[in-house]
């Protein structure tokens, strides 16, 4: 079975946490948009969503969802979201797609936090996959030393831009042990707008598509 089959059934199975008159967080990447699409079939039951990207946005309108503003709708009750890496205690690493300052958010604004993905993203340690850091573009030099420094090698996301001006390094090379310290740590180097670790705030459930069927973490 592809890794895309895997996606849709997690994201199918997301499906029963939504309910009637819900305002649904929605996040950003493939399994994400799997959801999106779920989501339209069922959309008379919600009164609308709020989104974590401007490409989510554009999806979530183009199926006829109504795309709400934080500010506005107060905490959420769901917030539904891939990941690109999740250990056992649903910790997780996000920011692959390059809206992890705005999921974050979401994650923190909302009750439940339903993770959606393939049975390939559950990890023993997270770190295979480079970390996302958002920075503010005049210190991406200066973070990218602080991040050296710390036994990360950093590579600057070139020609990408996130949704709120800023820029990405992708930090390769990390074995993360203690997940919670290590996100508080880099989100208070100067610069740094926020990190994908999601620790200090992870999952409440972990959705894994597999060949089975899928399996369900708490």
């Amino acid at each position: 079975m592809s890794a895309e089959a895997k996606k849709t059934r997690a994201a199918e199975a997301a499906l029963e946490y939504v309910q009637s008159g819900m305002i649904v967080g929605v996040g950003t990447g493939s399994t994400t948009n799997a959801f999106i699409d779920a989501l339209a079939r069922v959309k008379g039951k919600i009164d609308g969503a709020v989104a974590s990207s401007e490409v989510s946005a554009q999806r979530l309108a183009g199926h006829g969802i109504a795309v709400l503003d934080l500010n506005t709708t107060g905490t959420l009750s769901l917030y539904v979201d891939g990941a690109d890496e999740s250990n056992q205690y649903l910790q997780l690493i996000k920011g692959g797609g390059g809206a992890l300052t705005r999921e974050k958010i979401v994650a923190a604004a909302s009750d439940k936090f339903v993770c959606i993905a393939d049975d390939s993203k559950l990890v023993q340690v997270l770190g295979k996959f480079p970390l996302p850091v958002e920075v503010i573009p005049m210190a991406r030099s200066y973070v990218a030393r602080q991040l050296t420094k710390r036994g990360g090698r950093p590579v600057w996301r070139e020609g990408f831009v996130t949704d709120n001006g800023n820029a990405i390094l992708d930090v390769h090379d990390l074995n993360i042990a203690d997940a919670a310290a290590l996100e508080a740590e880099l989100n208070n180097i100067a610069g740094v707008v926020t990190n994908g670790l999601f620790a200090l705030r992870p999952a409440d459930v972990l959705i894994l598509g597999t060949e089975d069927g899928v399996r369900t973490l708490t």
